[in-house]
């Protein structure tokens, strides 16, 4: 009998809850095959098999194991076959039985609305959507739905049924235990508001520039670089270089000291089915814009996808957080502890400005640099927001090299 036990998810981690179990009580599995996702307070994790056999869960989803502790037992010595490879060896022996009866008497089709089989990421989806069983019909194989069908049925709109289930002025109410890892956002989040001297200054963006710039090369970018030209990468840059020119606001407080930084490990923060989570560019001052928006996507994907380490999350001296593309024109964003500063920004929006005594109309980004005043002063913060503003408003001012200003920025 094997022990399927809690592996340590990182340092100063002490216990795990596990989120969602993938395979059912009883059931055979395979070795490497992913058992369950555990909530840490930092992450969301994949647990895998190391053992084939008839599994019997011990933890319920929910619980909360410590760090060693045993949620299920593996027998080693029964025999079966994993459900993902019963199906699929069934499949040839269904065709060929369907093949001989055909002529005999027509199989029945199997229509949408009598069947609830479901492929296990549309399962998934349709629960975080509050999506009823029987509201989607299955273009798969047998009536199956599939991930694409929850896709286009969420695309096509929500029927009126759907919306008396789920919002019919009932007066219902129901619970929902918090995620490890919503729990510890929240008592942090609480912290820096009661442990820092957490101010807000903000500045606007002529947009512009960098428009015109990525107008101009997108593709050629993409084709060289084999991604996308993004703003997320130009004020990351612009970011870099303020940090160099005020160093304070690339620091944090120790106990009475302050540390200082000689590089800029930058934190992207981006939301996940899991929550907030704040995946770390490491020295993001000696990149190119390319190498930036590589690293970006990289983690950003890790992050969609739940499978983001405690490491590419844990040393960042300096956080982006971009509500715009939620809609966000302007908010206060809260410091990332331990560092001292946060950078948001927001949406871009068509506004009158004037420009040489002239009314134009120009795309707009407020942005707005939360700091902990005990360590950076009200000059610094607002000069480093200057400065960024200045060099995205002028891209010139990233450059290095003799090429043309444009394409040394991009490094083509």
């Amino acid at each position: 009998m094997f022990e399927v036990k809690v592996p340590s998810p990182g340092e100063s981690i002490n216990e795990v809850e596990i989120a969602q179990w993938l395979v059912e009580d009883g059931e055979y599995v395979a070795k490497d095959q992913v058992l369950c996702e555990i909530d840490s307070d930092k992450a969301t994790l994949e647990l895998v098999s190391e053992e084939a056999g008839v599994i019997t869960r011990v933890a319920s989803e929910g619980d909360t194991v410590e760090v060693g502790g045993i949620i299920a037992t593996i027998d080693t010595k029964a025999k079966g076959t994993p459900k993902a490879a019963a199906k699929t060896e069934a499949a040839p022996a269904k065709e060929e039985v369907k093949s001989t009866t055909k002529a005999a008497q027509p199989a029945p089709v199997a229509t949408a609305s009598s069947s609830n089989v479901k492929s296990p990421a549309a399962a998934k989806m349709m629960r975080e959507s509050n999506i009823a069983d029987g509201k989607i019909s299955g273009t798969g194989k047998g009536g199956r739905v599939t991930k694409q069908d929850v896709l286009a049925y969420i695309a096509g709109g929500i029927d009126a049924g759907m919306i008396m289930q789920g919002w019919g002025g009932t007066r219902d109410s129901s619970e929902k235990k918090m995620s490890s890892l919503r729990r510890k956002i929240a008592t942090r989040l609480v912290a820096v508001k009661n442990e820092t001297a957490m101010l807000t200054t903000f500045n606007e963006v002529d947009m512009k520039p960098i428009m015109d710039i990525r107008k101009k090369y997108k593709e050629i970018f993409r084709e060289k670089h084999g991604v996308g030209l993004g703003f997320m990468s130009f004020f990351t840059k612009a970011v870099t270089e303020a940090l160099r020119l005020f160093p304070s606001v690339n620091s944090m407080i120790d106990g009475d000291q302050q540390i200082l930084y000689d590089y800029a490990d930058i934190g992207i923060a981006v939301s996940s089915p899991k929550g907030l989570m704040v995946p770390v560019v490491r020295n993001a001052e000696q990149m190119t814009l390319a190498e930036i928006e590589a690293e970006i996507k990289r983690l950003a994907i890790k992050a969609r996808d739940g499978k983001m380490s405690i490491a590419e999350m844990t040393g960042g001296t300096f956080t982006i957080t971009n509500g715009g593309v939620f809609g966000s024109m302007l908010s206060t964003p809260i410091i990332n502890p331990p560092q001292s500063a946060i950078l948001g920004m927001h949406n871009i929006i068509q506004r009158p400005v004037a420009i040489n005594g002239e009314v134009v109309i120009r795309p707009i980004m407020y942005l707005a640099l939360s700091y902990d005043h005990r360590i950076v002063d009200g000059k610094e913060s607002v000069s480093f927001l200057v400065k960024v503003k200045e060099m995205l408003e002028n891209p010139v001012k990233l450059m290095f090299g003799a090429k043309s200003p444009e394409e040394v920025l991009l490094g083509l």
